[in-house]
């Protein structure tokens, strides 16, 4: 029998939960917790019922102390690279959430560090096993709609998801990228997938046109319409925190101090020809997204309404041929399904991956440097050849 290997989590906020509690459920050992946060760590200890999870305010003396096999990143974005960096020196293997980090610097760290440790990371990109997104993959894989020519992307955050961006410590690009590192890396790590890919040219628009004090001026929305609802879980991780590190969860969407855009154009070629256009909204009525492929054979379109009815639809249209829909479902929870996947695939027993669903540190670079690229394009008004922004981090990667 295999020893169970021992697991650490960095960062105990609310999305470490799913991980908490499937390791918990698991034969891995669940060792310990850093956190700058004493409450939130006996947070999670208490909710799963494990109080002799050894808890951490420093992340170098928990490595030090524990015979740890592989960490679980879930700290801020900006924070990503160290950890990851730290953690492989210590001979550990890490999974870590999206982004994998949010610059140049902290992408060079860390595939420097995979090269002189040989050690795995693993970036937690769940909407590759989103079960729809997966019968997208095998659909273009087969050829269904010929030589891919084109995609358009468009994602629409309503004013409940999307406002969260904006009160947390994501509405300062400095912590988070921005959106389109923090949000879109999960859409253009699909797209890279998709096409089995990868970006060369980039070029983007965006600006902040909702959210802040002088939009609200503008618009006048109701304050209230955003005020955050917080449940018993989020009021014992943060609320109840606050004293210990000052952290707050619910800043006002309308306030001054937001860096990050809320609605954003992205056009980019890729290095086999396709073309991308890419919207991101953080406004919306209403919650879902749509994709359509154009190929040389015909066009596949992709179109998910969220919410409490949650559903997907896949068409396929030939050339000179009837339309057909090949799939029309109801959406799963945690991501469509995803998250739960996601967790037995990369927390259980290694399992065939013929759809290539496990996202390496390459996988993290290249959707990394859509997002990037866009927020350079941003600032300069110009399209940005990718390889020259990655240069000071890859050294000859595909």
């Amino acid at each position: 029998m295999n020893t169970p290997r021992r697991y650490a989590i960095a960062g105990l906020g609310h999305r470490a939960e799913m991980y908490v509690r499937a390791l918990a459920a698991d034969r891995a050992v669940l060792a310990a917790f850093c956190d700058r946060n004493r409450t939130r760590m006996n947070v999670h200890k208490g909710w799963i019922g494990e109080p002799d999870i050894q808890c951490y305010n420093d992340f170098v003396t928990m490595l030090a102390k524990e015979d740890i096999d592989v960490v679980i990143v879930c700290t801020p974005d900006h924070t990503h690279a160290t950890y990851i960096e730290a953690a492989l020196d210590a001979g550990c293997d890490v999974i870590t959430e999206k982004p994998m980090t949010t610059d140049i610097d902290g992408c060079r760290r860390i595939l420097d560090a995979q090269r002189r440790t040989g050690r795995k990371v693993t970036v937690a990109f769940n909407y590759r096993y989103n079960p729809v997104h997966r019968k997208v993959r095998e659909l273009l894989a087969a050829g269904t709609v010929g030589q891919i020519g084109s995609v358009t992307f468009e994602w629409l955050l309503d004013t409940r998801h999307g406002a969260d961006y904006f009160r947390r410590w994501h509405r300062e690009k400095a912590n988070s990228g921005g959106l389109l590192v923090h949000k879109s890396g999960h859409h253009f790590d699909l797209v890279d997938w998709w096409l089995d890919s990868v970006p060369e040219t980039v070029y983007a628009m965006g600006r902040l046109f909702f959210y802040g004090k002088e939009n609200r001026r503008r618009h006048g929305a109701p304050e209230d319409a955003f005020a955050l609802e917080f449940s018993p879980r989020l009021t014992a991780l943060y609320r109840d925190a606050e004293h210990e590190d000052g952290y707050r969860r619910d800043q006002n969407v309308f306030s001054d101090g937001i860096t990050i855009e809320d609605d954003m154009t992205v056009i980019a070629r890729y290095r086999d020809g396709q073309q991308l256009s890419y919207h991101l909204v953080a406004y919306s009525p209403r919650e879902g997204y749509r994709v359509a492929f154009n190929g040389d054979k015909g066009r596949l379109e992709l179109e998910v309404f969220e919410g409490s009815d949650a559903r997907a639809k896949i068409t396929v249209q030939p050339h000179w041929g009837a339309a057909g829909v090949v799939l029309d479902t109801p959406v799963g929870e945690g991501h469509g399904g995803g998250d739960q996947r996601m967790l037995a695939e990369l927390l259980g027993e290694p399992a065939d991956d013929p759809l290539g669903s496990a996202a390496d540190q390459l996988a993290g670079m290249w959707s990394l440097a859509t997002g990037l690229a866009a927020n350079r394009s941003l600032e300069t008004g110009v399209p940005v050849a990718v390889r020259d922004l990655l240069s000071p981090a890859i050294k000859g990667e595909r």
